[in-house]
């Protein structure tokens, strides 16, 4: 296991580089955008989830290495509940970013209260309160017991009885916002494609590029979300109760090192959605030309 938690931590350093580059140069372009609609009040919400995850990465890959000491990886604990935090914050705001997109092609003429700059930030403010009220804080609340280095999971090993069973519900609290936001957004990006598609055939066009472009720009956030979430959430369900038995042996080792391999996949997210934000905000991708960020960049969006 030692061998494994140094190659995460490679990765994640690895990861950690483009990460910080990406998330510096999102952070600039959209702080110039200004919030006209719901749609820009949740990705600039998105930009500060994915920053915050970004400056957290680490971190956690310093506590969770074999050598770091007892009081490192108690910091890697509550550092964490904060990950996570950041983690789903951004799984349900691209949920919120995919109804938007719904409401803009049934209404593409009109304005919906929820598609209302106002509507926007009072849903993110709710979404912010309740997640880390919920279920952040009382987990790191309930991390203040002694920790021993003789257990499986140095973080649980912290909680008590009252905590253990606390972090389950939290548990399935996030698992029920995975399958929530996935079906979301699979209902709204099918019904969006469909919807595009029969405008673009009415019109009498027959570009099968221009339809192409279509779907990929419609399916890829679905996919960039599919495959960087649901390979975490399905392991996390066999590995749940090993964490919670907090007991060494064989089959908790496989399936930590297949939670920790599909983590690192969802941590990806942070490095994929500037590209959501460039096929989705025409003000992004217009400010992202604009200032010729990274050179070449621009020639391959624009195939996009």
């Amino acid at each position: 296991m030692e061998f494994f938690h140094q190659v995460m931590a490679c990765l994640y350093f690895g990861l950690f580089i483009p990460a910080i580059v990406l998330n510096v140069v999102t952070s600039f372009i959209s702080w110039k955008l200004k919030v006209k609609s719901a749609f820009i009040v949740y990705l600039k919400s998105l930009v500060v989830a994915d920053f915050l995850m970004t400056l957290m990465i680490p971190l956690k890959a310093l506590s969770d290495l074999p050598g770091a000491s007892l009081g490192l990886k108690v910091l890697g604990c509550h550092i964490s509940s904060l990950f996570y935090f950041c983690l789903y914050m951004s799984i349900i705001l691209m949920g919120l970013i995919s109804l938007d997109r719904f409401f803009k092609i049934v209404r593409p003429a009109g304005r919906l209260l929820g598609q209302s700059a106002l509507f926007g930030r009072v849903a993110v403010i709710i979404v912010w309160t309740l997640l880390l009220s919920v279920n952040t804080v009382p987990n790191m609340i309930f991390n203040s017991g002694k920790p021993t280095n003789d257990s499986a999971e140095v973080c649980m090993s912290m909680k008590s009885e009252l905590g253990k069973r606390y972090h389950k519900v939290v548990t399935y609290d996030c698992f029920g916002i995975f399958l929530v936001v996935s079906a979301v957004m699979g209902l709204c990006y099918t019904c969006i494609s469909k919807r595009v598609i029969t405008s673009h055939r009415t019109s009498g066009s027959t570009a099968v590029e221009g339809r192409r472009k279509i779907k990929a720009r419609v399916f890829v956030v679905l996919a960039v979300f599919l495959v960087c979430f649901a390979p975490y959430h399905i392991v996390r369900i066999f590995y749940a109760p090993t964490q919670e038995e907090n007991k060494l042996s064989c089959h908790w080792a496989l399936l930590k090192v297949a939670k920790s391999v599909t983590l690192w996949l969802a941590t990806t997210n942070v490095c994929l959605d500037p590209l959501i934000y460039i096929l989705l905000c025409k003000a992004f991708r217009d400010k992202f030309y604009e200032y010729k960020i990274f050179g070449q960049w621009t020639s391959i969006t624009t195939a996009l």
